[in-house]
C-alpha cells in the first residue's frame, strides 16, 4: 500500500511539472527543435500501440497482389507520397529537411507492417505531423491500392517503380487537376520522373 502512494505520489508531481511547463510555454513547439527524449519515447510508444489496437478493426485485406491495385497505388503514391517519403533511389529534399518527425523512406523502410496497419496510417493519418488523413478525400479501395504498394515497395527496383507508375497513369488512375494531389501544389519541381533529388518547393 506504501508502495502504491509512493508512486501515484510520483506520478502526481510529474503531472504537475509537465503541465506548469506547458503553460508557461516553456516547451518549445518547433519543428526544429528536437523532442527531449523522454518525450520522443512517449509520443512513439503511444503510435505504436495504438497503431495495433485501432488497426485490429480494418477487416480482411483485398488481394494486394493484384497487378491493377498495384498499378494504382503506385500512380497515387507517385503523385501524393514521393515528397516526404520518396522514390527508390531518390536522395533528400527540402521539404523532408524541415520536418519533425522526419518521414520514414518507404522504399528503404526497417519496419514492416501489416496491410491492416498500413492501411489504417494512410487512412487515418497521424496528429501532429506531416502524415494527412487521406480517407478524408479517398475511398477504401484507392487506400488498399496504396497499402499494395507500400507493402511492395522495400527495396523495389527505380526501373519497376517507373513503369508501376506509368501503368497506372496508363489505366487513368491519374491526380491531375483533381482534389488538390497535383505535384504542382505539392510543391516538386519535376511533376513525374523525380530524377532531380534536389526539388525546390516553391511555397
Amino acid at each position: 500500500m506504501k508502495a502504491l502512494v509512493i508512486i501515484f505520489a510520483v506520478l502526481g508531481f510529474l503531472i504537475t511539472v509537465a503541465a506548469g511547463l506547458a503553460y508557461a510555454g516553456l516547451y518549445d513547439v518547433a519543428a526544429d527543435e528536437p523532442h527531449w527524449g523522454i518525450t520522443r519515447g512517449f509520443i512513439a510508444s503511444t503510435r505504436e500501440r495504438s497503431i495495433a489496437r485501432q488497426s485490429r478493426e480494418v477487416g480482411t485485406p483485398p488481394a494486394l497482389d493484384d497487378p491493377a491495385l498495384l498499378a494504382m497505388g503506385a500512380e497515387h503514391y507517385d503523385e501524393m507520397c514521393v515528397s516526404c517519403h520518396l522514390a527508390p533511389g531518390m536522395g533528400e529534399n527540402e521539404i523532408r529537411a524541415g520536418l519533425n518527425p522526419r518521414p520514414p523512406k518507404l522504399a528503404e523502410r526497417g519496419i514492416r507492417r501489416s496491410p491492416e496497419q498500413d492501411f489504417w496510417i494512410i487512412k487515418h493519418g497521424f496528429k501532429m505531423t506531416a502524415m494527412p488523413a487521406w480517407g478524408a478525400t479517398h475511398d477504401d479501395h484507392s487506400i488498399w491500392a496504396m497499402v499494395a504498394f507500400v507493402q511492395k515497395l522495400p527495396g523495389l527496383p527505380r526501373t519497376d517503380y517507373d513503369a508501376l507508375v506509368a501503368q497506372g497513369r496508363a489505366a487513368g488512375h491519374s491526380h491531375e487537376g483533381s482534389e488538390g494531389h497535383s505535384h504542382e501544389e505539392a510543391g516538386t519541381a519535376d511533376e513525374h520522373s523525380h530524377e532531380d533529388a534536389e526539388h525546390h518547393h516553391d511555397h
